[in-house]
């Protein structure tokens, strides 16, 4: 390996891309691994008739929809840094992944679409971030196609997200007459669409092109010029210190699609984006850089093999080093396990992960072990990592098995489905009927599609529509109290629920019954 353990943790990038869907993300992706010599040849999103899909979509449903629907993680070497890409399902209902995905990152990566600028999903996300204090780095991308002017992104970034910028580059025209790019950090021009060798014209010191140069000629290079001094005078003082805090975000600019501004981005994002940081826990904050092994579990994956009906459990590494083989315990269960089959990730090529340090994403092989949240540990001391979100569903289904005959298999496909944290189980009180509650519609859609084709499952699939979840304080209530408009349940832990019809019933049953007390479990991570 060469470096030692403290070299190499310090060496790890972690980080997700955020964006809205369709803004480029997944190009990107694809573009940081061709320049990490991870794939020889980025496949866009695109190209579908040819077969060749975009390596980081494997799920069978994702090539029929064309959609991120799992975060998957991608490693790759650049510049002695080692990288880790946590891609994040860019389509809403899928929020809650991302959500957890982001508790396990130590930076993120907002891409903009530069003709939409920021865009609802966008901003859920980047909330999350702030919410951690976690540094956020601005892709403002397809500048090679007509969009918003810069300055007006800017200052849409600055208003909607309330962040304040530092654009480490400005735009020398779009769409059509998109030039390059003025990079002020590197002190020259990066031309778009030239040969390498005249890729970069550098700047003198008082940032003006030297001698005589054809884009000086153009009305577009006198235009960036005074919108770089405004920005020099104006705008905000670069500070690799408030980067770090999450306070100010640095922007660049370019074209995913035609690799342009890319590479630009990546080396400057590898100087300032922070190496694994401390994470609090039950036993204070665990240095990174401590010996013993600990990690949490962010997300479970079932059947990423169809071959193999696997279930693979992510754990974010958060100190010490990983060896195939170690023994671990688990705080929830109270007791060691034996980590003997582990995999590192490249989308499809799985590779067994031997060891691996603070920062790396690693997979476990899961017979249904772990639960998301879970922390596992080595050394004396047990310790639990802080909880990951919950979300409270929104919508809801009855479901049941179509073939009575076939029961186990349903059972069996929806109780691991449901690990998986998409989709949350609930039981009515008195007919033990199956209600499954999620954030958004596409959920159910591929529960359904799984089932069928992972669990062998025809079920059916009955709308109850939008209610209003609440959770019960406490371990008893009067089953008395459940009817149509307030519905009483149990969660997959046996905790009691309601599932108001609206608002209006919540505000009326709290009203009627003040001995009973609700709480949202969104509410405990505001």
């Amino acid at each position: 390996m060469g470096k030692n353990f403290k070299d190499e943790v310090l060496s790890r990038r972690t980080f997700a891309i955020i964006s809205h869907p369709d803004a480029g993300k997944t190009t990107m992706t694809e573009k940081l691994l061709l320049f990490g010599g991870a794939i020889r040849d980025a496949g866009t999103v695109k190209a579908k008739k040819t077969g060749k899909y975009a390596t980081s979509d494997w799920m069978e449903i994702e090539k029929q929809r064309g959609i991120s629907v799992t975060s998957s993680v991608m490693q790759f070497d650049y510049d002695g840094f080692r990288v880790n890409i946590l891609d994040t399902p860019g389509h809403q209902d899928f929020s809650e992944d991302t959500y957890r995905t982001l508790m396990a990152v130590d930076s993120a990566v907002m891409i903009i679409d530069s003709a939409k600028g920021i865009e609802e999903q966008t901003m859920k996300l980047f909330k999350v971030c702030r919410m951690r204090g976690i540094p956020i780095f601005t892709f403002m991308n397809k500048l090679d196609r007509q969009g918003k002017p810069p300055l007006e992104l800017l200052a849409e970034l600055e208003e909607v997200l309330g962040i304040e910028s530092y654009p480490m580059n400005w735009p020398i025209g779009m769409g059509k007459e998109f030039l390059g790019i003025y990079d002020r950090y590197h002190n020259r021009i990066e031309q778009f669409r030239v040969e390498e060798k005249d890729r970069f014209i550098p700047l003198k010191n008082d940032g003006e092109i030297e001698g005589d140069h054809a884009i000086k000629k153009t009305g577009l290079y006198d235009q960036t010029l005074d919108e770089v001094l405004l920005l020099n005078e104006a705008g905000n003082e670069f500070s690799p210190e408030r980067i770090a805090a999450g306070n100010l975000t640095p922007v660049f600019f370019g074209s995913a699609l035609t690799t342009f501004g890319v590479q630009t981005f990546l080396e400057s994002y590898l100087q300032f984006a922070p190496p694994p940081k401390p994470r609090n826990s039950s036993a204070g904050e665990i240095d990174p850089l401590s010996e013993n092994f600990s990690g949490f579990v962010f997300k479970i994956q079932a059947n990423m093999n169809p071959a193999h009906r696997d279930r693979i459990a992510f754990i974010r590494v958060c100190s010490g080093k990983f060896e195939r083989g170690m023994s671990v315990n688990v705080p929830r269960l109270g007791k060691q396990i034996k980590l003997s089959q582990s995999t590192s990730f490249m989308a499809e090529e799985r590779n067994t992960v031997e060891e691996a340090v603070s920062g790396d994403i690693i997979g476990l092989y899961d017979t249904g072990t772990y639960q998301i949240g879970d922390t596992i540990t080595t050394g004396k001391e047990q310790f639990q990592f802080e909880r990951l979100p919950q979300f409270t569903p929104e919508l809801f289904m009855k479901v049941s098995a179509k073939n009575v005959m076939k029961q186990k298999s349903f059972y069996k496909g929806i109780e691991q489905l449901v690990q998986e944290g998409a989709i949350q189980l609930f039981k009515t009180v008195r007919m033990e009927e199956y209600l499954l509650g999620a954030v958004g519609q596409l959920q159910f859609e591929v529960f359904e599609h799984r089932m069928k084709n992972e669990y062998n499952s025809d079920v059916i699939m009955e709308r109850l529509g939008s209610k209003v979840a609440r959770w019960v304080d406490g371990d008893t209530v009067n089953e008395n109290l459940s009817n149509s408009r307030s519905l009483l349940v149990k969660d997959r832990f046996g905790k009691y629920a309601f599932l108001f019809e609206n608002e209006f019933a919540l505000r009326w049953f709290q009203d009627k019954n003040p001995e009973v007390k609700l709480y949202n479990p969104m509410d405990m991570h505001d």
